[in-house]
């Protein structure tokens, strides 16, 4: 007997919006064999320092309708059509009002980057979810390179000692610096080191940035973000019987895959806490910034914050 699909609802007209419906709904040859397809999309008014050309817009809308996907008027909605939303606009500033509706109707929800635009409304979109019931899953798909996911079950390089990454850094002066785009290769970092992250220090130019972590166990983690010259992802896994590449881009299908299967089991892919420390680590990076360099505590960067 084939299992029903789950069906769900996006809020949010971006390539990733187009790009996620695609690879769900696809059929034949194809087709993913996944138990979520994609049935109703609510696009809101974004913010023009950030939004997409109209052009892109109405492209990725075309992608999105000929799966058959229907548009609706309100986030409303898109909730009573679903069973599990993905929450995709491509600004972290409206993200906790635009959850507040499907947390209460207790929803299960994947919130594209940046989950929010700074910190303290990364922890309440969590309290929240908390206080509702509601599992909240939030990752980029660099999390999901195939070298990442061996390496973080111990193969290739023996017992971590360390890990560097890289990747774009542009700066959107509404988001914590590194929120942008700067998380795909932070998360990449995460995906092979994990947390306990203890202090984070950061050096800056016009170009480049560089971020390093001390991890417990004396293990550095670092990541060089980039706004001049040559950009793409990817980084290094040090260990102890070797040394390996890790965090090239290979494309939203695993990331979906997880995706979905959240969405059918109920199981939580990345833990709140990993995700918090991942984006206080950037928090702790913008502070460090202010203060030329000096290495800003992680702990003391989330437990400032009263919520």
């Amino acid at each position: 007997m084939i299992k029903p699909k789950i069906s769900v609802g996006i809020i949010g007209l971006s390539v990733h919006s187009a790009d996620f419906t695609e690879i769900l709904n696809a059929e034949g040859a194809n087709s993913g064999g996944y138990n979520s397809k994609v049935v109703a999309i609510y696009h809101p008014k974004g913010n023009p320092d950030v939004e997409f050309s109209e052009e892109r817009l109405q492209e990725f809308a075309e992608r999105i309708g000929k799966q058959g996907v229907s548009t609706v008027n309100s986030i409303d909605e898109v909730i009573e059509k679903s069973d599990a939303i993905m929450l995709l606009t491509n600004d972290g500033r409206p993200h906790l009002e635009q959850v507040l509706p499907v947390l209460k109707a207790g929803k299960l929800v994947y919130i594209d980057k940046p989950l929010a635009e700074n910190l303290e409304n990364v922890l309440k979109i969590f309290h929240e979810a908390n206080r509702f019931g509601v599992k909240v899953f939030s990752s980029s798909a660099l999390r999901y390179g195939s070298q990442n996911t061996v390496i973080k079950a111990g193969e290739y390089v023996g017992e971590l000692l360390g890990a560097q990454t890289y990747g774009p850094a542009p700066l959107q002066k509404s988001h914590v610096d590194m929120f942008w785009d700067g998380i795909h290769g932070i998360e990449s970092l995460y995906s092979v080191m994990g947390t306990g992250c203890q202090t984070v220090s950061r050096t800056s130019t016009n170009g480049t940035d560089m971020i390093v972590g001390n991890w417990a166990g004396d293990k550095l983690g670092y990541f060089r973000g980039i706004r001049m010259g040559k950009v793409g992802f990817g980084g290094t896994v040090f260990g102890t019987n070797g040394i390996n590449s890790i965090g090239k881009f290979e494309g939203y299908q695993r990331l979906v895959r997880a995706i979905d299967g959240f969405f059918t089991t109920g199981k939580l892919p990345v833990e709140p806490e990993e995700t918090i420390e991942i984006y206080a680590f950037m928090e702790a990076a913008d502070e460090s910034k202010r203060q030329g360099g000096k290495p800003i505590n992680i702990s003391d960067t989330i437990n400032r914050i009263i919520i």
